[in-house]
């Protein structure tokens, strides 16, 4: 994609924001640490239970042993293990098996101002009859969201819509068979569906990253959905791993694509999930690393591509999909700064259902536009995704995790 000279002094533009950011006062109505606004949506039981899940997250050594035993779970039967699953880790992290199943917890978060994100947590699929079956899903998806007010948008996975080893192709090779051209057709056809339908019931869809080696088919298939479907609203948005070094620069030539060709951009910027596999590929292959040297570097190119979306956010829909406080507050200032409305279209923040309750409904009272993913599906389908979350919220140190910490806070705050 040849750049235009726009991104270079854009870039420049926010270097000298960057500098000012810090300075600006976070809007008073936001308190992350304010726990009982956090957890007002669950009942003393509930946080008590939550608080013991949590603990027993907290264990790395049990954190280990129950991923063995979840990816074995997945392969043969075990006693009691989808009830255990289901009634523990699986509750905390998703909303229900089905989509009527989940519509309670989709219910609950619309009563404490929080819209949800319909997320299939199927993944990895290989088979044409999956691919079809993960399209089928996603459109049931957007005919139940559309009809709930709180359900905006849904998210998918393009793995679960095409074979792996033909997105690496795609991305990597310039000599494509006749046979792949064929499969990368049907893979488009079904994106197109996916988002055709999306369009036509005044939803949105987010497509989701994956690892740097498939993405380039990934922004392929974004970038020529956005270009056909947001036109006048924003119906396709894709996501920006920012703990890649080159996502900043990708992101502002994303936005002089759209310019150039008469279309609004859809961003959904998260860090990454990827990072230990991709520097360990580039290590093994012998290439360098795409991932930023460290936290900070992230931190700077993510608040910068914040900054970026909100500086054009008239025709850039942000989606601020982090759970970084600091982040967070960032957009809030901006938003402030700039005497936005807090609840603009353009301007959403989302968290994992389950996760950083403190800054999704610390949002949500405040006025802000603000989602949680609420990922669905059998339990078998969703262990990888469960696996994830558990290891995010484990304790390599053995200190206390940041979520136990404020579940924590809570129960001495009520006194339980």
């Amino acid at each position: 994609m040849k750049k235009t000279g726009k991104p270079v002094k854009s870039f420049e533009r926010l270097e000298k924001m960057a500098k000012a950011v810090g300075a600006v006062p976070s809007t008073p109505a936001l308190d992350f640490s304010n726990t009982e606004i956090a957890f007002a949506g669950k009942n003393n039981a509930e946080l008590k239970e939550t608080e013991r899940l949590f603990k027993l997250m907290n264990n790395r050594h049990l954190v280990s042993i129950g991923s063995v035993v979840g990816m074995l779970g997945t392969k043969i039967p075990l006693p009691f293990f989808e009830k255990i699953t289901k009634a523990t880790i699986f509750k905390q992290f998703c909303g229900g098996t089905t989509l009527l199943e989940s519509q309670p917890a989709i219910e609950r978060l619309a009563k404490l101002g929080v819209n949800s994100v319909l997320d299939y947590g199927a993944e990895a699929k290989e088979s044409e009859e999956d691919f079809n079956r993960t399209m089928n899903e996603n459109l049931r998806a957007i005919d139940f969201g559309s009809r709930l007010p709180s359900v905006p948008v849904i998210s998918t996975k393009i793995t679960g819509l095409a074979r792996f080893g033909l997105l690496e192709k795609i991305s990597s090779s310039p000599n494509i068979s006749p046979e792949d051209k064929g499969e990368f057709k049907n893979v488009l056809k079904r994106v197109d569906a996916i988002c055709h339908h999306a369009a036509q019931v005044g939803m949105s869809v987010f497509i989701d990253a994956e690892e740097t080696w498939i993405q380039p088919a990934i922004d392929l298939l974004a970038s020529r959905m956005m270009k056909r479907y947001n036109k006048e609203k924003v119906v396709v948005f894709n996501t920006f791993q920012m703990y890649r070094t080159d996502r900043l620069a990708f992101l502002m030539e994303s936005f002089d694509l759209a310019k150039q060709h008469g279309y609004l951009l859809g961003a959904k910027l998260v860090r990454g999930a990827y990072m230990d596999k991709e520097r360990k590929r580039a290590e093994d292959m012998g290439y360098p690393s795409p991932i930023q040297p460290n936290k900070e570097a992230t931190d700077h190119d993510y608040d910068l591509g914040v900054q970026f979306c909100i500086e054009n956010y008239e025709q850039i829909a942000l989606c601020n999909a982090s759970h970084n406080a600091t982040s967070s507050l960032k957009m809030a200032a901006l938003i402030s700064a700039k005497n936005l409305p807090k609840n603009h279209p353009h301007l959403q923040f989302c968290q994992l259902l389950g996760m950083s309750d403190n800054i999704t409904f610390n949002l949500a009272k405040a006025g802000y536009n603000v989602a949680k993913y609420m990922v669905y599906g059998q339990v078998k389908e969703v262990i990888p995704y469960l696996i994830r979350r558990s290891h995010e919220n484990s304790s390599v140190t053995g200190d206390v995790s940041r979520e136990l910490d404020l579940i924590l806070k809570e129960v001495k705050r009520r006194g339980i």
